[in-house]
């Protein structure tokens, strides 16, 4: 099972990544990226400029706040599609006892004054214009290979889930591709015992 406490490292590289999806699926932006969820809360000339207007000192954090607070919901959304909702794990949903942690470092972070780009491991500029080809290579494990089957609810990974949490994050983003229409889910199912 998970451990209690994860490392502040483990959830800021899960955050990142939580992020670069949640801003690459967005699509009411213009130009749309990838059109998962109907939002546009990051870009300077939509959403980000009434989070400017409203926070102006963490306007940033609240709008990336809000972006993955919009993936979440698509998740869940997914996930109450399934007979054991809670029995699987995705890159927004880790299980009460981590995503409680990923939201009180997501605050801790918004209170600290510091902007996303210069303290999250992001390996994509979410502040410059929308490449598929670029955000496919900064979710993308070099030589290797993340195997998967589609089922109705989603993209359910072989194997057992990773101790490693960013590296099972890590994974779990991989799944996104190839990329389609509607937001994948990729998952990883618990064993049960």
């Amino acid at each position: 099972m998970l451990a209690n406490k994860v490392t502040k490292d483990t959830l800021d590289n899960i955050l990142a990544l939580q992020i670069i999806v949640a801003w690459a699926g967005e699509g009411v932006c213009d130009p749309k990226r990838l059109d998962w969820w109907r939002t546009d809360l990051i870009d300077e000339n939509g959403g980000g400029d009434l989070f400017g207007r409203l926070f102006p000192k963490t306007h940033q954090w609240a709008s990336l706040q809000a972006v993955r607070q919009a993936a979440i919901q698509q998740d869940r959304r997914k996930r109450l599609d399934m007979a054991k909702p809670d029995a699987v794990r995705t890159l927004f949903f880790w299980g009460f006892t981590v995503d409680e942690q990923l939201t009180e470092r997501l605050a801790f972070h918004k209170q600290s004054g510091v902007k996303p780009i210069d303290v999250l491991p992001l390996s994509l500029d979410i502040y410059q214009p929308f490449s598929a080809a670029d955000f496919e290579e900064a979710i993308s494990i070099p030589h290797q290979k993340v195997d998967f089957k589609v089922v109705p609810s989603g993209r359910e990974i072989f194997g057992e889930m990773l101790k490693a949490l960013d590296e099972c994050a890590r994974k779990l983003a991989f799944a996104l591709l190839p990329i389609v229409e509607s937001y994948p889910m990729p998952f990883y199912r618990l064993e049960e015992r």
